[in-house]
């Protein structure tokens, strides 16, 4: 295996990701995290982004995040255009930073929100899934983006079903309780790893 000291994070929409990511950078493990290299690399396609889609997409010299997410999650074909031309270029400077950490021979994490869903990109063979019912998801998606139960939906139906990944994961993280009993859980499971 390639990359033997990664682990993929992942999960569903509004599972808890980050908090995770956030509660494991505090115990100085090193992230690659997908979301804030594809939004560095959408920054640098605005041409393209404009030519595709249409220059109401761009806003003051940066994509429109919002407003392509609402086209792009609306319309399948729409969104496999975006994906075949982001996915290439995140998935080159996510196997690059991690070359680079592989040679630190310590355990470090590649935040992948859409692992399952892209898998035939990536070399990596482990995977944590940070889990949480539709329902949780469903709630926290609609409170922290500001969005309607249908809108919410539409995002959360866009991936691969939450229960599906959990048998697709080798390791699970439950969060759909208290902080405290995430915090635990992390514990626990980065036990499991040393022994």
């Amino acid at each position: 295996m390639k990359f033997k000291n990664a682990i993929v994070i992942t999960g569903g929409i509004a599972t808890g990701k980050s908090l995770v990511c956030d509660i494991l950078k505090s115990k100085n493990f090193k992230i690659i995290d997908a979301d804030e290299i594809s939004h560095q690399i959408l920054d640098t396609l605005t041409d393209e982004i404009s030519k595709i889609f249409g220059n109401e997409f761009i806003k003051d010299g940066k994509v429109d995040r919002k407003k392509l997410g609402n086209l792009v999650f609306n319309d399948k074909s729409k969104l496999k255009v975006l994906e075949s031309l982001l996915h290439p270029k995140i998935k080159n400077k996510i196997l690059e930073k991690a070359e680079i950490l592989e040679k630190e021979q310590k355990l470090y994490f590649v935040d992948i929100p859409l692992y399952f869903e892209s898998k035939n990109y990536f070399e990596f063979d482990k995977v944590l899934l940070i889990y949480a019912p539709k329902n949780i998801a469903l709630k926290r998606l609609m409170k922290r983006n500001n969005l309607t139960k249908n809108e919410a939906l539409v995002r959360i139906n866009s991936q691969i079903p939450i229960e599906k990944k959990r048998n697709l994961a080798n390791f699970i993280i439950d969060n759909s309780s208290s902080l405290d009993d995430l915090n635990s859980q992390i514990d626990e499971f980065l036990k499991t790893l040393k022994e």
